[in-house]
């Protein structure tokens, strides 16, 4: 049974590991460290028995919130994993005082931008050459 639970240390070079397997300029051990010791930071990983199978976070600024990482490993995408994750980690988060969600996402990728609308994200604006290795826009949304 999947279970979504907050990031802990002991996770951090499993989660740095799959970062590093999805993303081009990945965070590292130290980052993923540093962002769950911060106080105004919630960070999760869903994971099925030992393996984590994907993590989320946000960083809050007042009533609003950032959604920094979204990843699922790969091979434990198209079974809701994403839907899960970011679904807690908003419900966590209204609990804290947040009443709106930002987040970027490549506009190539369909998969993100289809989970985050059937999540209640619309998109606000681009943001020219945002992303590095390759060069793309973003797609600023909010919730």
């Amino acid at each position: 049974m999947l279970e979504i639970r907050r990031m802990t240390e002991e996770d951090l070079q499993e989660v740095a590991e799959i970062e590093a397997g999805i993303f081009t300029m990945p965070w590292s051990v130290k980052g993923f460290g540093d962002a769950i010791a911060n106080p105004y930071t919630l960070y999760l990983v869903a994971s099925e028995g030992k393996k984590i199978e994907g993590y989320c976070g946000l960083w809050q600024s007042f009533d609003e919130a950032e959604i920094t990482n979204v990843a699922v490993r790969k091979e434990c995408r198209g079974r809701h994993t994403g839907t899960l994750m970011l679904n807690r980690l908003m419900e966590l988060g209204r609990e804290q005082g947040i009443t709106r969600f930002t987040l970027e996402v490549r506009s190539s990728n369909a998969a993100a931008l289809g989970l985050y609308e059937k999540l209640g994200f619309s998109a606000a604006g681009i943001r020219k050459r945002f992303y590095e290795k390759p060069v793309e826009d973003a797609v600023v949304m909010w919730n």
